[in-house]
């Protein structure tokens, strides 16, 4: 008997697709004509090494457009567990805020060992931060570098009144500057949350200048090419990950 079903298509095939598409200007076609995807295992080393840092980022535009479209791919993530165990060789490292409306890997519908993950409030870069991300993309080979904000940010609200309690006092005070280069007509408050979405997006900008001007390391890697620092927001209402250059 002839079985009708039609096949998943391997995380390979995926991704060479996404290399391919990554060649021309990208129209979501390609996507939209995968209506159901199964990962069986972790991203492997061969895989990762063939996708440029723009194949990296259509991929998880590919995978954003899934979690919007509550088609997720079907991970197995027990299994993704077990092939990478011997090794990990996630694609990009993302620093996104602790909000926990915003989880990178969900809204990007990726894998075990697909992402290095940093997360902090506001997410702001520091000593740490960019240690970590140097690991991620010198030596471990990660092939993009993202900062990824969100709309209704509560860190970036607490920046702009003020808010003062502990350590979170000097922490919001990394985010103030986002807020003085931020040019906007409105009322400049925190109840006003056009605003904060704007001050929002300034942050991600000055985290990308913060990275380039605080890491040699990084930033020689970005001007070789071999890795592409970008910026990003995640919309709250919606769901899309606003993806730019900086």
């Amino acid at each position: 008997m002839k079985n009708n079903q039609p096949t998943q298509p391997s995380r390979r095939k995926i991704l060479k697709q996404t290399l391919a598409v990554s060649a021309i200007s990208f129209t979501g076609i390609a996507a939209l004509s995968m209506p159901s995807i199964s990962f069986a295992a972790s991203l492997r080393k061969e895989e990762r090494d063939a996708m440029t840092p723009d194949a990296v980022i259509e991929h998880f535009k590919n995978g954003n457009l899934r979690f919007r479209e509550n088609r997720p791919a079907k991970h197995d993530y027990l299994a993704q567990k077990r092939s990478s165990i011997a090794g990990q060789y996630p694609a990009a490292v993302i620093l996104s805020c602790i909000d926990s409306r915003a989880p990178a890997e969900i809204v990007l519908d990726a894998g075990i060992g697909e992402t290095f993950n940093s997360r902090v409030a506001g997410n702001i870069s520091n000593r740490d931060m960019l240690g970590s991300m140097e690991f991620a993309c010198a030596i471990a080979g990660a092939k993009v570098v993202l900062v990824m904000g969100h709309t209704r940010c509560g860190a970036v609200r607490g920046a702009i009144d003020n808010a003062e309690l502990g350590n979170l006092t000097a922490m919001l005070d990394e985010i103030k500057p986002a807020i003085e280069r931020t040019e906007y007509s409105g009322e400049r408050k925190g109840s006003n949350y056009e605003f904060v979405d704007a001050v929002a997006r300034k942050n991600v900008e000055l985290t990308i200048e913060n990275i380039r001007r605080n890491s040699p390391v990084l930033k020689e890697l970005e001007d070789q090419k071999k890795i592409k620092i970008v910026g990003s927001m995640y919309m709250l209402t919606g769901g899309k990950v606003d993806f730019f250059e900086v």
